[in-house]
């Protein structure tokens, strides 16, 4: 029978989601989706003073906004103490781990003094040669003390679907401490015990964890575990080819979703850093990922977190909603923003969905809405100051502005190609180009230079917001002339 495929993604509560670690979780969704598998989520919140429910809510929150359901947990390490206690117990039960009473202090002098000397300091396992009698001694005291992982002598090798076949001599390992003088696991001993508890098959983790794997592989082992398939995937740089950081592009999930981005859009994009479905495909839909993805696909090089890269997969995204979507995806934005309300904007339904419509190739990101959108929804705006130097300053200006706002008062039905006839028209008989009267009609319409299509901006405003502003930019210009 053909073992189930079980991934699990294990974030740490001491900070917010960032794209380093939702790519990790996308890579694990997709992995056991397409394997018909099961996605465990795991809290690793064995730091009791850092973690918090606040973080673990804000993870969850943004696992949901990505659309990276779980199958089973989340499950949090804080409650499963017992577990890691029983495996330090059989650990030293069968000579494979030893007590260690050394000051914490003073192994952490030692590996300083080390390092000043351009050197590392490796435990020298004084604790091992201890005798039984003193550590039963030491014990019944109450002598703080840690528990640390005896290294067996020789060679351990492992396989990494991404780098291949790894080996690393062991006496380049220390013993390492599996539980702490405070009675809390290490990150190895919790993540080999939970791992085997949760019957994990492949660990699909940063290649920042690339160099645990000896230690873990030996615990695996000691513990009668068959280690699971490994894959490290590449780290990911920012812009500047540094590694990502709170100024170099490493923001929060959350934040992406409050800056406009689609969760659509920020799934493909991360799905696209240090893996390659194989063609020159950039736009997937998650069928299409799942479909697609294989650990084999995943590269070596570490990849770049490239915004503007990220900015027009979004805006290919946002072409592809509906006027319903978008109404409802642009509601928050909207509303945050002040310039319409929530009554409103329900009442306006209809005028809303066609201006998010004739908005839709000018926006990268939907919280860029409201700015773009503004003049559809409030006549209080400033002209542009070169606008006014280049289309208000004359006379001329004047002639346009009033013919063109008599002959939209009178036009029989006010469509789109009525408006069109009547703008070309007045240009024609005043003997001007047409762009004059379409650039002039537009900044007295709208306080800009550019933007959509002028006849498809005026039929969307209507009649009655069209003349309104045609007016006011009459009296605007007569200031101005005068």
């Amino acid at each position: 029978m053909k073992q189930e495929v079980r991934v699990r993604f294990a974030p740490s509560p001491t900070g917010y989601l960032h794209v380093g670690g939702a790519r990790t979780a996308l890579f694990n969704y997709l992995f056991q989706k397409k394997h018909d598998g099961k996605f465990i989520l795991r809290i690793e919140d064995t730091d009791l003073v850092r973690s918090s429910s606040e973080m673990v809510e804000q993870i969850l929150e943004s696992m949901r906004w990505l659309g990276l359901e779980w199958d089973e947990g989340p499950f949090y390490q804080s409650e499963r103490f017992s577990l890691y206690d029983a495996a330090v117990k059989k650990l030293l039960e069968e000579g494979k781990a030893y007590y260690c009473f050394c000051d914490p202090e003073l192994l952490k002098n030692l590996r300083q003094d080390a390092r000043k000397k351009g050197g590392s300091y490796r435990y020298d396992r004084r604790c091992l040669a201890l005798p039984k009698a003193d550590v039963d001694r030491m014990l019944a005291e109450g002598r703080p003390h840690a528990v640390r992982f005896k290294v067996p002598e020789g060679v351990t090798s492992a396989r990494d679907v991404v780098h291949g076949e790894i080996s690393f001599e062991n006496s380049q390992i220390e013993d390492f401490v599996l539980r702490k003088a405070d009675g809390s696991p290490t990150y190895h001993l919790a993540v080999v015990t939970d791992d085997r508890d949760m019957r994990v098959t492949h660990v699909i983790r940063g290649d920042d964890h690339y160099n645990n794997i000896p230690k873990q592989v030996l615990l695996y082992k000691a513990l009668g575990y068959e280690p699971p398939e490994f894959a490290h995937v590449p780290l990911i740089l920012g812009p500047n080819k540094a590694k990502l950081s709170k100024r170099n592009a490493d923001v929060a999930v959350s934040d992406y979703e409050r800056a406009g981005f689609m969760p659509e859009a920020v799934r493909n994009f991360l799905a696209l850093l240090g893996w390659s479905p194989g063609d020159n495909r950039e736009l997937m839909s998650l069928s299409e990922l799942i479909d697609a993805f294989s650990l084999e696909g995943i590269s070596k090089a570490n990849a770049v977190f490239d915004v503007k890269k990220l900015e027009w997969m979004n805006s290919e995204y946002v072409r592809m909603l509906s006027s319903e979507e978008l109404y409802e995806r642009t509601k928050a934005h909207f509303l945050e923003s002040g310039l319409i309300d929530d009554r409103t904007y329900a009442e306006a339904s209809g005028y809303v969905k066609e201006v998010l419509l004739l908005l839709q190739e000018r926006v990268r990101k939907l919280s860029e809405y409201p700015d773009v959108a503004r003049y559809f929804f409030t006549a209080d705006f400033e002209y542009d100051p070169k606008g006014v130097k280049k289309h208000f300053s004359d006379a001329t200006a004047l002639k346009i502005l009033a013919a063109l706002a008599d002959r939209f008062e009178y036009l029989d039905e006010f469509s789109l190609e009525n408006i069109e006839a009547t703008v070309r028209g007045l240009a024609e008989d005043l003997d001007f180009k047409a762009g004059k009267v379409i650039h002039t009609t537009r900044l007295a319409c709208s306080g800009r230079t550019v933007g959509p299509s002028l006849f498809h901006l005026v039929e969307v405003l209507g009649r009655e917001r069209v003349l309104a502003r045609l007016r006011r930019a009459i009296d605007y210009v007569k200031g101005v002339v005068q």
